[in-house]
C-alpha cells in the first residue's frame, strides 16, 4: 500500500535534482563569456569551461566574443552635391568587456546596427559623389572612428567598416559613362597631338641635317633605292640629279 506514494516522490525528488543541476551547472566554450547576476546584483563575468550557480538565486547571460559580421541595410542618401544615392556597408566588431554589453545597453547587436545606419547617412551626406568614388578608404577609417567611438562605453570593439555599394540613379550612370568616355576621347587626341608634335620636331631635325651634310642626303637617296630594289622583282629605273652626284665628283677633284 505504501509503496506507489514511495514512488511517486522518489520520482518528484529525482525530477526535481535534475532541475537543481541542469540550474546550476553550465559549460561555455572558448569563445563564450558568462555574466552572473545574484539576486539582481552584477557579481562577476566567468568562463570558459564549467560553471557553477547558485539555484533560483544566480543568473547567467550569455555573451559570445567571436567578431561580428553585421550588414547595414541599403540608406537612401543626399549628398552634398545634391545627388540621390543608396549605400550599404558592413561592420565587424567584437565585444571586448561582456558585462558592459549586457549592463550599460538593452540590446548591444539592435542598438550598434541603429547606429551603424545613422553614423552612415550622416557620414556620407557631408560627402560628395566624388568623393565617396575615389576616396573610399578614408570614408571607411572615418566611420570607423566615429562608430567605435560611441560603442566603446557598451565594452564593444569595433575594428573595421566598409561601404560595400553605392548604387546611382540611371541619369548619373549615363551622365558619368558620357564623361568618362569625352574623358578618354580627349585623352587619346592630346596623346595622338603630342607624337606629331614629336614626329614633327624629328622631322625637322632631319632635314636640318640633310640640308647641312649634302652627303648625307645622297646616302639616304641611294639607302631609299636600295630597298626599294629589294621590295620589287621588276626592274625600276631613277634618275639621278646632278646636284646629288656632284660632291663625290668634288671629293674626286679635291683628291687630284
Amino acid at each position: 500500500m505504501n509503496t506507489l506514494p514511495f514512488s511517486a516522490s522518489a520520482i518528484v525528488l529525482v525530477l526535481f535534482l535534475i532541475f537543481v543541476l541542469s540550474s546550476a551547472i553550465r559549460i561555455l566554450r572558448e569563445y563564450e563569456r558568462g555574466v552572473v547576476f545574484r539576486l539582481g546584483r552584477l557579481v562577476s563575468v566567468r568562463g570558459p569551461g564549467l560553471i557553477l550557480l547558485i539555484p533560483v538565486i544566480d543568473k547567467m547571460v550569455k555573451v559570445s566574443l567571436r567578431t561580428v559580421v553585421m550588414d547595414v541595410p541599403p540608406q537612401d542618401i543626399i549628398t552634398e552635391d545634391n545627388v540621390s544615392i543608396k549605400v550599404n556597408a558592413v561592420v565587424y566588431f567584437r565585444v571586448l568587456q561582456p558585462q558592459k554589453a549586457i549592463v550599460e545597453v538593452e540590446n548591444y547587436l539592435v542598438a550598434t546596427s541603429q547606429f551603424s545606419q545613422t553614423t552612415l547617412r550622416s557620414v556620407l551626406g557631408q560627402s560628395e559623389l566624388d568623393d565617396l568614388l575615389s576616396q573610399r578608404e578614408k570614408i571607411n577609417q572615418k566611420l570607423q572612428q566615429i562608430i567605435d567611438t560611441h560603442t566603446e562605453p557598451w565594452g564593444i570593439k569595433v575594428s573595421n567598416v566598409e561601404v560595400k555599394q553605392i548604387d546611382l540613379p540611371q541619369e548619373m550612370q549615363r551622365a558619368m559613362a558620357r564623361q568618362a568616355e569625352a574623358e578618354r576621347e580627349r585623352r587619346s587626341k592630346v596623346i595622338a597631338a603630342e607624337g606629331e608634335f614629336q614626329a614633327s620636331q624629328r622631322l625637322a631635325d632631319a632635314a636640318r641635317i640633310l640640308s647641312d651634310q649634302p652627303s648625307a642626303l645622297t646616302l639616304r637617296y641611294l639607302q631609299t633605292l636600295r630597298e626599294i630594289a629589294t621590295e620589287n622583282n621588276s626592274t625600276t629605273i631613277f634618275p639621278v640629279p646632278i646636284d646629288l652626284v656632284k660632291p663625290f665628283l668634288n671629293l674626286e677633284k679635291g683628291k687630284d
